[in-house]
């Protein structure tokens, strides 16, 4: 396999599922070895026995973002199997929705730390490999630069009712992503994020009769989008129609290619022109 990442290595979290998946055929597609992380080890080691199939090379490692020590394991996974790290999608996560009056204090902490403290801390584990590789690079005269995109959401930056746990967590990757931008210019990495708008998941999906239910270590979790509210969305979309995994994996991957060198520190709307 040749293309643009030919080579690179790429750490994808939540890459057993939906986007994440997505994100890290594409990659893969493109030449990127990929480390594959979900919080079942089964779609993990699905998405990485797909990347195969396809003549690409991926590792698993499985487990929560949230959990203590997993970015240190994370980082570690993509130096013992490849050697190095060249690009991070944070996109592990999920929503937990209700309005403040009923939210309680665990609820608020899970989404926080899966959409905010997880990638903060992802970040600094990775940032003694990165920067010395770019100091290695810089003492030979090399430019090569990395990537890190971070995924945010439309909620983040507008608002969204009965989410405020997750608005504020999608809401401080941006602030993140400029802040990581300025502090990690020097070392030749671009930090960007995507924002998506709605997008077809099994988080945004419910049957007809009801809203649909997901499991995050132990907890059953209400998700979904009413069938009928969601086809009343569509009709405010400019573009028609909800997105499709697909196309929110093509906008991480325009963050990942030489083609973004010069941008940094930027966060990219993908919603089909929807805004909230």
């Amino acid at each position: 396999m040749t293309g643009k990442l030919d080579g690179r290595v790429a750490l994808v979290s939540g890459s057993g599922r939906g986007i994440g998946r997505e994100i890290a055929l594409k990659l893969a597609a493109d030449g990127a070895r990929i480390v594959v992380n979900d919080l079942d080890a089964d779609p993990a080691n699905e998405t990485a026995e797909a990347i195969r199939t396809m003549g690409g090379e991926a590792v698993v490692c499985a487990g929560s973002v949230t959990e203590g020590g997993f970015a240190d394991r994370f980082v570690q996974a993509a130096v013992d199997n490849f050697g190095s790290i060249d690009i991070i999608v944070n996109n592990a996560g999920y929503t937990w929705d209700t309005v403040v009056q009923k939210m309680t204090d665990d609820q608020w902490h899970a989404i926080i730390d899966v959409h905010l403290t997880a990638p903060f801390q992802i970040l600094r584990a990775a940032q003694p490999v990165m920067s010395a590789a770019a100091k290695g690079e810089a003492a030979e005269g090399r430019e090569v630069f990395r990537k890190v995109v971070n995924i945010s959401s439309i909620a983040g930056t507008g608002g969204n009712a009965g989410q405020i746990n997750y608005a504020a967590a999608k809401a401080g990757i941006i602030g993140l992503t400029k802040t990581m931008a300025k502090e990690w210019g020097r070392y030749k990495i671009n930090v960007n994020a995507v924002a998506f708008g709605p997008i077809r998941t099994r988080l945004t999906e419910a049957p007809a009769d009801g809203v649909g239910k997901i499991t995050v270590e132990g907890k059953e979790i209400r998700v979904g989008v009413n069938p009928e509210l969601l086809s009343q969305m569509e009709q405010t979309i400019p573009l028609g129609r909800v997105g499709t995994p697909e196309e929110a994996a093509g906008a991480v991957y325009l963050f990942c290619i030489p083609e973004s060198n010069y941008i940094t520190g930027q966060h990219l709307i993908c919603g089909g022109g929807f805004v909230l």
